[in-house]
């Protein structure tokens, strides 16, 4: 299998939906009950870039493992339910630290999955193909406002630039690389990963300007203690 140019890789808890979102993309179908023992990863062409996608487990045991991961990424999607404040809290709390060993002008992007369950994303598309309605005569579940606001999102890929030391200018513009998507309708799902493969392509190309990346012994890597790493002291 030929070397990837690039890398990316997607955080946050494994209830967020992400795995779902790099499935509904890769193989264009969706599943409610995706298998995250391991996470999963993807091999993705774009242009004449051949680009990697690794999803991590986001299971406790796992989560040590994120930092080796995410090792030389050029990009990194955060990603958090719009329904649940709490995940992306947890995305400063509890992932945002692995993001240590990506490349120094790694990509973030904040993406809110799961916006088919709140009011506001109801009438955003429709169930597309390989999706299966609901029981026969059944009714569909209630849904309430969404519970994290965009704005919110926004402000935390703020902060992460600062905690970084890029500078805003520097960077894409917050409302480009913040997302609200649902990995059930396929709603911006392909939006995401496009706009990020573009974005990626300049970060490959300066990467190898700098030399070949570091390699990492699986076999020898022991993962970092668990600590809380906030995006403000």
């Amino acid at each position: 299998m030929r070397k990837p140019d690039g890398k990316i890789v997607l955080l946050g808890d494994m209830n967020v939906g992400k795995t779902s979102l790099l499935q509904r993309y890769m193989e264009r179908r969706f599943a409610d009950t995706v298998s995250t023992v391991g996470g999963a990863f993807y091999l993705k062409q774009w242009r004449s870039y051949h680009i990697s996608i690794w999803d991590t487990a986001g299971r406790e045991q796992f989560h040590g493992l994120g930092s080796m991961y995410c090792r030389g990424a050029a990009a990194v999607i955060l990603t958090y339910d719009v329904n649940h404040p709490q995940s992306l809290v947890e995305l400063e709390e509890r992932f945002l630290g692995l993001t240590e060993t990506a490349s120094t002008d790694c990509l973030f992007a904040i993406v809110g999955n799961k916006v088919d369950l709140s009011e506001e994303g109801a009438s955003e598309g429709c169930e597309t193909e390989g999706d299966s309605p609901g029981p026969a005569g059944g009714s569909a579940p209630s849904k309430g406002p969404k519970q994290v606001r965009l704005e919110e999102a926004v402000a935390l890929y703020k902060k992460i630039l600062k905690y970084k030391m890029l500078d805003e200018k520097d960077m894409p513009a917050a409302e480009q690389m913040c997302f609200e998507t649902s990995a059930k309708t396929g709603h911006n799902v392909d939006l995401l990963f496009e706009t990020l493969f573009d974005m990626v392509v300049p970060v490959i190309l300066r990467q190898r300007a700098q030399g070949p990346p570091q390699t990492v012994d699986i076999s020898r890597y022991k993962p970092p203690e668990r600590t809380k790493s906030g995006c403000c002291a």
